[in-house]
């Protein structure tokens, strides 16, 4: 089988670092025109949850500085060869350490402010390429029905909170872990060891953590608990997650095509846009004539192309301020939107803690 390796975009890749400065206020005064101009859809990216403390494989100035990265591929995940099943092992064990810090990682200001423009109606349907939850958390705050979030929200690269075998059963992630924790009491030690020290592992935005330096072979993997109820063993597992090589859902694709559709205009927050998956929504967006507004730091895939404006800035130094100004009375006289306004974490990863060292495969 002939594999195609995914990369980095060459535009993104070796782009200079971007040199344009943009005023606080001037910034604020662009996007609250944007959003007050119609209906949005926006689509964001890792950078929305730095400030959670999850990083993203970009450095300070928004570029990727690993270009050697290599990710996760499906058919390694999913192999039924004994090959597949040691990688399993590798991976299951790394995301076993590595989940716990995403699953703990609080919502941050940039969430609560979109969460807030999210109750009111300014932006009627999010699309995200995280898969941390992190917007599901902040928007809880709205009393909004199961209904309403999964209407509001759509995970375009999945979930790191589910996971489903090989025959379809789903599980939640929180009772996978346990059961990982049962097959393995060795790791759990080690873990509940980590967790008492704080010594935690460097943890990826996927859910893993870097190289370990020790053996996987130990690793148990458990059999899925529905499968065995039905008389088969099999441990075939994977994250609700679209990994590279893996087609997304049909029904995702055609309601993130939709949620464009839906809207009379597209923002775009924290994403470099280089999966395919993300970009093409911007060529659907421009195709149908929408306005285009993107704030990022760093290049992206969309630099250049003909009606997307963009600035250079962290969203979190400007979108509180944005949905105050666009929202109005509402930030003050709408309990559930102050309370939005007035929550969310700040805490970046250490301002070292870029990519400039090599990073572990995965």
């Amino acid at each position: 089988m002939r594999i195609s390796i995914p990369s980095i975009p060459h535009e993104i890749l070796f782009a200079p670092p971007t040199l344009d400065k943009i005023s606080l206020v001037d910034a604020v005064q662009r996007v609250s025109a944007f959003l007050a101009g119609g209906k949005t859809t926006l689509l964001t990216g890792a950078g929305v949850s730095v400030d959670s403390g999850i990083r993203a494989y970009r450095g300070h100035d928004g570029r990727y500085m690993n270009p050697n990265y290599k990710p996760i591929f499906y058919h390694e995940l999913v192999d039924e060869s004994p090959k597949g099943a040691a990688f399993r092992q590798r991976y299951w064990l790394r995301s076993y350490l590595g989940y716990m810090p995403i699953n703990n990682a609080l919502p941050n200001t940039t969430h609560y402010a979109l969460a807030a423009l999210q109750h009111a109606s300014i932006i009627p349907n999010l699309i995200t390429q995280n898969v941390d939850g992190l917007h599901h958390k902040a928007l809880a705050l709205s009393k909004f029905s199961p209904m309403q979030v999964q209407n509001a929200i759509l995970e375009l690269h999945g979930t790191l909170h589910s996971v489903r075998c090989k025959y379809g059963h789903l599980v939640d992630r929180a009772e996978f872990q346990d059961s990982l924790s049962s097959a393995n009491p060795q790791w759990k030690s080690f873990l509940d060891d980590v967790q008492r020290t704080g010594n935690e592992p460097r943890t990826n935005p996927d859910g893993d953590v870097e190289q370990l330096g020790i053996s996987y072979e130990d690793f148990v993997v458990p059999d899925c608990p529905t499968c065995l109820h039905q008389n088969q063993k099999n441990n075939i597992h994977k994250p609700e997650v679209i990994f590279f090589g893996e087609s997304i859902p049909t029904e995702v694709k055609e309601r993130s095509f939709k949620d464009i559709e839906n809207g009379d205009r597209l923002l775009l927050m924290g994403t470099t846009l280089a999966t395919y998956s993300a970009y093409r929504l911007v060529k659907h967006a421009l195709e149908l004539k929408k306005p285009v507004f993107m704030i990022n730091v760093g290049p992206t895939r969309a630099d250049g192309l003909p009606g997307v404006e963009k600035i250079n800035i962290p969203t979190g130094a400007i979108i509180r301020d944005v949905a105050r100004g666009v929202l109005g009375s509402l930030a003050t006289d709408d309990l559930i939107i102050r309370d939005m306004l007035n929550s969310g974490v700040v805490m970046p990863p250490p301002a070292d803690d870029d990519d400039r060292a090599p990073r572990a495969v995965g």
